[in-house]
């Protein structure tokens, strides 16, 4: 039998792997393995598999197996670059870095230089004829592995150095001298020794085993782990190890280092995009410690390398047919690639490259719609400064534009404070030197992003363009004291606590709470902006003009009042899902008169405050239907208990309590203690699951003759203006098909009466929302008075799990954490429980009424693996609120698309 392959060499124009291989190899190895296939200059070298992570993760070491194999992957490393591993004369360094399926930039290990030890470097000097790299070489070397591997806080060696260069009068890493870098390297050796009680490991092969399991381990770490969660990554996937030959940007002004794409990943233009540093290593690029050089000036100090590098890179666009995110090494003047995967961008972004690479016929419709995360358009609705109302407002300084957005919030200096803020209901802007993957968690709950400094490939550009948070990073004008909690930027003391305001699109930082405005898209929405005048606009329209054509489910909006119609008719609603007529009735004007309806004593005083009500009502559904022109409209009757519209009881005690103080004998008091009275009446110890839904309107039928005759009446004047309406009267909170065949008799007998006397008929349906889980297990009774099902799966999901979607917020962030929920089931649909519930529901009420319309109107209608869900449970529609239509346009194209190629989850 064939021995298990765990390793996969990669090297002088042959990979064992190729670029399909993501799964095994991760992202970062199928791309070296695919390079090499391509001929493109790639350092030799090695990937151990995802599968290996996953096995040492299990059981805490990996297969005998795979020493071998490694030890057989670095003889043909040692043969092909004519240096050996651990060699006093002519010795091999590598490189460990991570590689997992899906890019998670920064979030676990890597290390550099791999390979020294105090014999060892003596050989590089005398290899490479440069003794003060060699030892800085050395230096950096001890630094990464004793942070990475061994645990040593990297404050210890930052301080170090600090004082090194205070001692030797300079300010920059690159003007310590030989002998100072040969000095630092002891002293590390002795921080390691002290902070870990563990001489610095000389043998290399030692060395490479320890890197190996510091970044399987890092696959477990806490930024790691945060990182997957934000972004939905599955946790067995497990990353690789990518062991490469050392190439070298700091070996003088004929060397460097850079990262790029292939197009600009914040604007999504097609030009050569990135940064590079003359005499530098690979992570100093990205960790943000020097500003590098905009990679179109190499064009300047290295013509030939870019001439290279361009053609290179245009290569692997085309190879891969996507937009390309590299790194590359110059060692004197030899051009080498090390990476290459499909580069993160905005959403803005995201939409231009897509319908762009359409246009240039590099990939289908059908490809561009898959390359757009739907949840990303979001992005494309952000708020935009507005200047017109900025006053006295300016720019205090300009930094790189990382992020696209305008961003206004409470300056915070560390993650942890961040979290404590927006806990607090604050809004909150990260200032950092610069931002490292343990500030994850903090970047994400945080509306922008500062940092003083790094460049367009940093940690925060790179990880506030994939979240769609705003961010300027480089702003060399901030100087930032994190230790006082404080910054200064041209004169002025920033403190803790204060505002500040950051333009990711220009990179302006100001002083201030900014006013803003709407985005472009939303300027043309709104009518504030000519549809020709705005690219994006025209890119984001054509996009879902291409969803909209490949799409099976209907596109629906929850919308209450005309103007919310009219924005997702403009969004692209086909209708409106859920319009809930208890909001028409907490406006000013309303709850007085509705105040009055519950405190009513007689049927008769009930009917009189209803009568104000009805006009008020047939008004809004007027505007409505107006406004959606004949496209369907779920109204919901009356739903929430009769208390909401009440003061609360406390509150009118204490008031009551006053006023018997200052003047027993008021008016006022007598009316407030019969509020009072009335108020203790309808208390309800669970009143969600009290006197509201359809029981409201079967104990008090007056309310629901008042609405429906509102519903049809609006509807008999839209259709006498031979203008078509199609409302949907749905019954709330149905859970006996008996509770659904009275109200449903009541609703038709009130509609006809209506009809009657308008003189007009109007198709209408009634159908109810399943959200009582004994609804739909009896689904099939259900259906036989009921014409459409509407999930309300925001009920359905809490009284499934039996947790109020009001209080679960104190419990689910620890679920969540330890693992016991793998995702919070009020933002994405628990398909296993839920789900399994309601395709149940649709099987049996399609099994009475086969034409029976099904939607869903919960938080769910709008979050693209819901989405996914409701298209293979067979749904006409969802509907969900109107800024999150497009997204739900383009999440339906997505599912339809994934069904037709046989990827959707069964």
């Amino acid at each position: 039998m064939a021995k298990k392959k765990y390793v996969y060499f990669f090297g002088g124009g042959k990979a064992d792997g190729h670029g399909g291989m993501r799964d095994l190899l991760g992202g970062k190895g199928a791309g070296l393995a695919e390079m090499t296939n391509s001929g493109v200059p790639v350092p030799p070298g090695f990937t151990i598999t995802t599968e290996v992570c996953n096995i040492f993760s299990s059981t805490g070491k990996a297969p005998v197996e795979v020493e071998k194999q490694t030890e057989e992957n670095l003889r043909k490393i040692e043969k092909m670059m004519n240096a050996k591993f651990g060699d006093p004369d002519n010795p091999l360094l590598v490189s460990v870095r991570s590689g997992s399926k899906f890019s998670m930039p920064g979030m676990m290990d890597t290390v550099l230089n791999l390979g020294l030890n105090n014999v060892t470097v003596e050989g590089l000097a005398r290899k490479t004829g440069n003794r003060r790299f060699a030892r800085d070489a050395y230096r950096r070397f001890i630094q990464m592995f004793g942070k990475v591997v061994m645990g040593v806080p990297a404050e210890l060696f930052e301080e170090a150095i600090a004082e090194k260069k205070k001692k030797s009068g300079v300010k920059l890493d690159t003007e310590l001298s030989e002998t100072a870098l040969h000095e630092l390297t002891s002293e590390f050796a002795q921080i390691v020794k002290k902070h870990t009680g563990h001489t610095f490991p000389a043998d290399p092969r030692k060395q490479l085993k320890m890197a190996r399991d510091a970044v399987f381990k890092s696959w477990n770490n806490p930024r790691a782990k945060t990182y997957r969660k934000i972004y939905d990554i599955p946790e067995t996937l497990g990353t690789a190890v990518n062991v490469q030959t050392m190439v070298f940007g700091n070996l003088g002004n004929t060397s460097g280092t850079g990262v790029g794409f292939t197009r600009n990943p914040a604007t999504g233009e097609k030009q050569l995009y990135g940064e590079y540093l003359i005499n530098a290593q690979g992570e100093d690029v990205v960790a943000g410690i020097r500003t590098p050089k905009p990679l179109m000036e190499l064009k300047k100090d290295m013509p030939v390398v870019y001439s290279q590098l361009s053609k290179i890179t245009t290569m692997l666009e085309r190879h891969f047919r996507d937009v390309q995110d590299f790194e590359f090494t110059i060692q004197e003047g030899r051009l080498f690639m090390l990476q290459t995967r499909a580069g993160k961008r905005t959403g803005p972004a995201a939409v231009k490259i897509a319908v762009d690479m359409v246009r240039e016929k590099l990939i289908s419709r059908e490809e561009s719609l898959m390359r757009v995360d739907p949840a990303s358009l979001d992005q494309l609705l952000h708020p935009i400064f507005d200047l017109s109302e900025c006053g006295e407002f300016c720019a205090v300084t300009k930094g790189l534009p990382a992020s696209p957005g305008a961003a206004s919030g409470q300056v915070m200096f560390t993650a942890e404070d961040a979290i404590k803020a927006v806990q607090q209901g604050e809004k909150v802007v990260l200032v950092r030197m610069e931002t490292s993957p343990d500030d994850i968690h903090g970047m994400h709950v945080s509306e922008g992003i500062l940092t003083s400094t790094g460049g367009m490939t940093s940690h925060a550009a790179v990880v506030g363009r994939q979240m769609g948070t705003p961010c300027v990073v480089g702003a060399g004008a901030v100087k930032v004291n994190e230790r006082k909690r404080m910054f200064e930027v041209a004169g002025n003391t920033v403190k803790e606590g204060d505002y500040i305001s950051i333009d990711g699109t220009s990179g302006d930082v100001i002083i201030g709470k900014m006013p803003t405005m709407p985005s472009e898209i939303i300027q043309v929405i709104a009518g504030g902006m000519k549809p020709d005048k705005s690219r994006a606009y025209q890119d984001f329209s054509l996009l879902l003009k291409w969803a909209d054509s490949v799409r099976r489910l209907g596109i629906r909006a929850n919308a209450d009042v005309p103007t919310d119609a009219a924005t997702a008719i403009a969004f692209g609603a086909e209708g409106i899902g859920l319009c809930r007529t208890e909001h028409m009735f907490f406006a000013e004007d309303r709850i007085p008169i509705v105040q009055d309806m519950i405190l009513a004593e007689t049927k008769e005083q009930r009917k009189k405050a209803l009568d104000k009500l009805l006009p008020m009502q047939r008004k809004d559904f007027i505007g409505i239907f107006k406004e959606m022109k004949g496209c369907p409209v779920t109204i919901r009757l009356l739903d929430p208990p009769l208390h909401e519209f009440l003061p609360k009881r406390e509150e009118l005690m204490v008031e009551i309590a006053k006023l018997e103080c200052r003047n027993p004998k008021s008016a006022k008091l007598k009316k407030l203690r019969k509020l009072l009275a009335r108020v203790q009446e309808l208390h309800e110890f669970n009143p969600m699951l009290g006197l509201r839904g359809c029981r409201l309107g079967l104990t008090i039928p007056e309310i629901t003759e008042m609405q429906v005759r509102a519903i049809i009446e609006a509807a008999c004047k839209i259709k006498k203006q031979n203008k078509k309406v199609l409302p949907e009267i749905m019954i709330p909170l149905t859970g006996h098909v008996n509770e659904m065949r009275r109200a449903r008799q009541h609703v038709i007998a009130v509609a006809n009466h209506v009809m009657e006397e308008q003189g007009v008929r109007v198709p209408y349906m009634v159908g109810t929302m399943i959200e009582v889980p004994r609804a739909a297990s009896t689904a099939d009774e259900i259906a036989q008075e009921a014409q459409f099902f509407s999930f309300g799966t925001n009920d359905l999901t809490q009284m499934t799990f039996g947790y109020s979607r009001d209080d679960a917020g104190k419990f689910i962030r620890y679920y969540l954490e330890k693992g016991i929920l793998e995702k919070d089931p009020f933002q994405t649909l628990d398909q296993i429980g839920v789900g399994r519930i309601i395709e149940q529901a649709v099987k049996l009420g399609r099994s009475v009424r086969k034409d029976l319309k099904i939607g869903i109107c919960g938080e769910h209608g709008g979050d693209p693996a819901s989405i996914e869900f409701c298209h293979r449970a067979d749904f006409n529609y969802v509907s969900c609120s109107p800024y999150r239509v497009p997204i739900a346009r383009l999440a339906a194209a997505q599912a339809a698309l994934k069904k037709k190629h046989g990827e959707l989850d069964k």
